[in-house]
């Protein structure tokens, strides 16, 4: 029987061979592991379409959760952030006012800010439709804060402690990013009701630099930050107002069979036919340090650095 000569054969000579062969296949994957970028979700690649269209999906979920989940807030349900509404806020001499802690330690945020001019129109609209109805039980946003929560140097579930020197390091380095950063374009896609009893606005964009890549810079920029923040990455939201109890019904309707979810799908249709399709330029990023809990919404004690946001191509190569 003719055989394969050994100078032509594929085998190792020894299993000594073999061993280092694979040793040595190993230390080159692992060495190509390592320089390989780890997998970050908020490192996204940006075409807009994508972004939007994941924005898209994300907001039809948003709007279903009031029909999936019920009005919770009814029941004295809770906050996005585990707080019951009565840790929140009271009602003194007719009038509903934010209970308001320390937060230990303090959370530091990063946000986009919307400016009044653009904020009253939104603000308006809202309290027209709702307060009619809810009276003593709503909590309407600070129009002169409405903003975007963007990234997370430290929160409530996973505090990073941080010194003076310490965040002003950070402060230095969101600074960067900012001169990167061109302003939003942006349009209000819809206002929806959570189940949770919080108006949004959910916002699509038109031109400048998509939060999803902004957040992406923030995630480098600050590389101690949590790595489970708080949001989605290409969520674009502001809060309007947050529903705290029952609404005042027309004497003629029976409260036992009364259809609260209707109700309020025709209440924000109402505010959807009054402002969806507004359109806004977001210019600024501020840098919060939160030293009561909720600061930022329920105006309680902070400290705000405001950058302008730069459009320096050269920053950004």
């Amino acid at each position: 029987m003719a055989t394969k000569s050994s100078s032509g054969s594929t085998r190792f000579r020894s299993p000594a061979s073999a061993v280092w062969f694979l040793a040595a296949a190993i230390l080159v994957l692992i060495f190509l592991l390592q320089r390989r970028p780890p997998m970050d979700p908020y490192a996204i690649p940006t075409p807009r379409t994508s972004v939007s269209s994941r924005r898209a999906e994300l907001y039809g979920r948003m709007a279903r959760d009031l029909d999936e989940r019920g009005a919770a807030f009814l029941k004295g349900g809770e906050t996005s952030q585990s707080l019951t509404l009565s840790d929140l806020f009271d009602v003194r001499d007719s009038a509903v006012v934010p209970k308001l802690k320390a937060a230990d330690p303090p959370v530091r945020a990063n946000v986009l800010y919307l400016d009044p001019e653009f904020a009253a129109v939104m603000s308006k609209a809202v309290k027209e439709v709702f307060l009619p109805y809810f009276d003593k039980v709503i909590w309407f946003q600070n129009s002169s804060m409405y903003h975007f929560s963007m990234f997370h140097a430290s929160h409530h579930l996973e505090p990073i402690l941080a010194s003076k020197d310490e965040i002003e390091a950070e402060v230095d380095a969101v600074k960067r990013v900012t001169k990167a950063v061109c302003p939003i374009q942006i349009v209000l896609d819809q206002v929806v009701l959570t189940s949770t009893g919080v108006l949004l606005g959910l916002w699509q964009v038109e031109s400048g630099t998509d939060p999803a890549d902004i957040r992406s810079k923030l995630r480098e920029a600050l590389p101690r930050a949590p790595q489970k923040q708080l949001y989605d990455p290409v969520l674009l939201h502001t809060s309007f107002a947050r529903i705290l109890g029952p609404p005042k019904l027309p004497q003629e309707e029976n409260t036992s069979s009364f259809d609260h979810i209707k109700f309020f799908h025709d209440l924000v249709a109402q505010v959807n036919g009054k402002i969806r399709g507004f359109q806004a330029k977001v210019s600024e990023l501020w840098c919060v340090e939160e030293y009561d809990v909720l600061a930022l919404a329920l105006n309680g004690k902070m400290k705000v650095r405001r950058l302008d946001l730069g459009c320096n191509e050269d920053e950004s190569n």
